[in-house]
């Protein structure tokens, strides 16, 4: 994990572990279809933060949004 945002991190942080491990392997890649986000830096957007990596399966990039 990058950390390119401390707000969008502590965010992230506040959030249940095991419910982290649910929203990282719940992320759409547009040649796989749902996957596992890795390689991820985390970022303050509008709704919420965003996380943007690679897709596990075939490095792909793919963002997830996680709304406030």
């Amino acid at each position: 994990m990058t950390i390119v945002d401390f707000k969008a991190a502590q965010k992230w942080a506040k959030i249940p572990k095991d419910f982290q491990q649910q929203l990282l392997e719940n992320v759409f890649c547009r040649n796989c279809g749902v996957t596992r986000i890795v390689d991820y830096g985390i970022e303050t957007d509008k709704f919420g933060i965003v996380l943007t990596g690679k897709c596990k399966k075939c490095g792909a990039d793919v963002a997830r949004v996680i709304e406030d």
